[in-house]
């Protein structure tokens, strides 16, 4: 970093000197989208991701295309990044079907979606947690043997919009459930953005307790009541090297109204790069991604750190 350039590098300590940045843009960014994204563009905006610097972006869903229209297009889609090379691109897939659609693709990293709730399992699996839990079980157990990365996602962990706050033993029971099925790692979400700090480190500490490494958890904030960057960092402090974010702020959920846009990775990096942890993102080509893709959706970026560096003059 130059002299006087911003942010000012000022590091804290019990920070981690390197965050990897699992970019959710290109798949929970545009899942909520109602007009549909053309393919191409969808293409594009992973590789512009790629090229800014990130080597984890989640591609699509192999869902069923009637319960997310918006990636329908996941066997187009995914071999148009062939190309892209020393970034994982990881692909969400429900059951075994959406496997076998992965897998004929050469996917080679996974990711399973589970609830900690019983009202989230319902609309969003049309299964309790357990049932849910026993539909991963061949999935993981098939991508393990075929040497697939598998991680497992755990919705409304700090609270669900049905049944209000969560105990932190019930979502340690199905987060330690889904590791046990042999996940390499575990995504905490918080859904509809309610987590603050204090929470957010109860939960990883009874997560070390209960035999969940903290190098295996990543963390996937929203930010509905303001306080995603202050969740990400009290989860840098408890040792979390794993942050899930959207660039330009993009995202929800389709099944949780309540769920308003995720973590922007832009704000995630300056703080980042403020506090002097490395992440190998280009801020700039990053910003420029999110403003290209804005103008083909239409309507400005609601990441603060897009708005303040593209109105530079």
């Amino acid at each position: 970093m130059t002299d006087g350039e911003l942010p000012m590098t000022v590091p804290a300590q019990g920070m981690p000197a390197r965050v990897r940045i699992h970019e959710v843009g290109a798949r929970d960014g545009l899942q909520n989208e109602k007009a549909v994204v053309p393919t191409e563009v969808k293409a594009e905006f992973v590789h512009r991701l790629a090229a800014a610097g990130l080597t984890t972006v989640e591609a699509t869903s192999f869902v069923h295309p009637k319960w997310v229209p918006q990636l329908a297009d996941a066997e187009d889609l995914f071999p148009r990044l062939g190309d892209i090379e020393g970034v994982a691109l990881p692909v969400l897939v429900p059951n075994e079907r959406g496997l076998d659609r992965a897998l004929a693709l050469g996917a080679r990293r996974i990711a399973v979606f589970g609830s900690a709730t019983e009202s989230f399992a319902a609309r969003n699996l049309n299964r309790t947690v357990d049932e849910s839990l026993a539909m991963f079980e061949p999935v993981v157990a098939r991508a393990k043997a075929g040497k697939v990365h598998v991680r497992g996602y755990l919705s409304m962990c700090f609270g669900d919009p049905w049944e209000g706050a969560v105990p932190v033993h019930q979502v340690v029971r199905v987060a330690k459930a889904l590791m046990d099925l042999g996940c390499d790692e575990l995504s905490l979400g918080d859904t509809i953005g309610v987590a603050t700090p204090g929470h957010v480190q109860d939960l990883l500490s009874q997560l070390n307790e209960e035999g969940v490494r903290t190098d295996t958890i990543g963390v996937h904030f929203h930010d509905t009541y303001g306080q995603a960057l202050a969740n990400t960092l009290a989860a840098l402090q408890h040792g979390v090297t794993t942050v899930d974010a959207s660039a330009g702020g993009l995202g929800g959920c389709p099944y949780a109204k309540s769920a308003t846009g995720n973590l922007a990775t832009e704000d995630l990096v300056w703080m980042l790069h403020g506090l002097g942890i490395e992440t190998g993102v280009d801020l700039d080509a990053l910003t420029a991604t999110s403003v290209w893709l804005a103008e083909q959706l239409g309507r400005p970026s609601p990441s603060r750190t897009v708005r303040a560096l593209s109105h530079k003059e």
